[in-house]
């Protein structure tokens, strides 16, 4: 677990955002070129990694209209689908991670990371959780450099707290919904991300942002086009897809834009979004992204079928 106490060492470029009253006594940086180690005309490797597992009541994901009340919440039947993070090999940055998976304590008591009202949400296989998963490939927690966080909500950044050395990106405005007003009915736990480590926003009206394909705002993340971050706001405030250059494709990992495939072919929508007019547009945005590059792998949030169909390793 972090110690919360801030380490000595140089940051990554930008400045520090003006001082504000926070739920949590973390801070950010904003970024405002791109991360070091680019490499001219980089790829990457890309390795889906299963971070643990999520129940929330069924419709939750895919509703078919009707109300989900408090005792269906807490009592009714579950689904059971994959909480997915994903392993980017970058040839000048090395290992990075999109989202953070569950955290290894959720595999016996998963209280004290999620909540007691949670809890019931999450489980975790021993020796799931990613760092475990990264230290059989050889790869110790504490290389990882950089952690890409789609949003922050707890089934995305539970583990946050087990990679110490890295630099945390994640969008301006997803950082502020998760700082100022926190609430757990949103999907925040701030524990989670509650500790004084590298923290870098990207603010997606700054004028480093172009667009790349269907999508109107991107951030080159190393500014090689290895990988880029759009903006895809509605499951939250500050939701973030990334974009992963393979050699000869491009690999989409929507994030929670899109919990399931059904949902990028105008099925059910979710029972729950921060701002149902954001989500329709972002979903909108991925598919014509599809229609205009049907070879590119598009990864949807917490698909159980679509899981099971991936390769355990993607660079081509």
């Amino acid at each position: 677990m972090g110690t919360g106490s801030r380490r000595e060492r140089p940051r990554g470029p930008g400045t520090r955002l003006a001082s504000r009253p926070v739920k949590v006594r973390a801070d950010a940086v904003a970024l405002t070129e791109p991360l070091p180690a680019g490499i001219d005309d980089a790829t990457v490797a890309i390795e889906p990694l299963e971070a643990g597992r999520l129940h929330p009541p069924l419709g939750w994901f895919e509703s078919e209209g009707g109300r989900i009340g408090p005792l269906r919440l807490l009592r009714g039947p579950r689904d059971d689908v994959p909480i997915p993070a994903f392993l980017v090999h970058h040839p000048g940055a090395g290992p990075i991670l999109v989202d953070t998976g569950l955290h290894p304590s959720v595999a016996h008591d998963p209280r004290e990371n999620v909540g007691r009202l949670a809890s019931p949400w999450v489980s975790l296989a021993e020796d799931a959780d990613v760092p475990t998963q990264l230290r059989r490939r050889g790869i110790r927690p504490e290389q990882i450099a950089v952690v890409v966080l789609t949003h922050l909500h707890l089934d995305h950044a539970s583990a946050i707290s087990e990679f110490p050395n890295a630099t945390f990106v994640l969008s301006s405005a997803e950082w502020e919904a998760a700082t100022e007003k926190p609430r757990l009915i949103d999907g925040y736990r701030p524990s989670q991300y509650d500790f004084a480590f590298d923290y870098v926003t990207v603010d997606f009206d700054d004028e480093e942002i172009s667009s790349y394909g269907t999508f109107g705002r991107t951030f080159d993340l190393f500014g090689d086009g290895s990988i880029r971050l759009a903006f895809t706001p509605g499951h939250s405030a500050g939701h973030l897809s990334v974009i992963c250059a393979l050699p000869r494709r491009d690999f989409l990992i929507c994030g929670d834009v899109a919990y399931t495939w059904r949902q990028l072919q105008g099925g059910p929508e979710p029972h729950r979004v921060h701002d149902r007019h954001n989500w329709r547009r972002s979903v909108k945005e991925v598919l014509a992204f599809r229609q205009a590059y049907p070879y590119s792998l598009i990864v949807p949030g917490h698909d159980p079928v679509f899981w099971e169909k991936l390769d355990a390793r993607y660079e081509e």
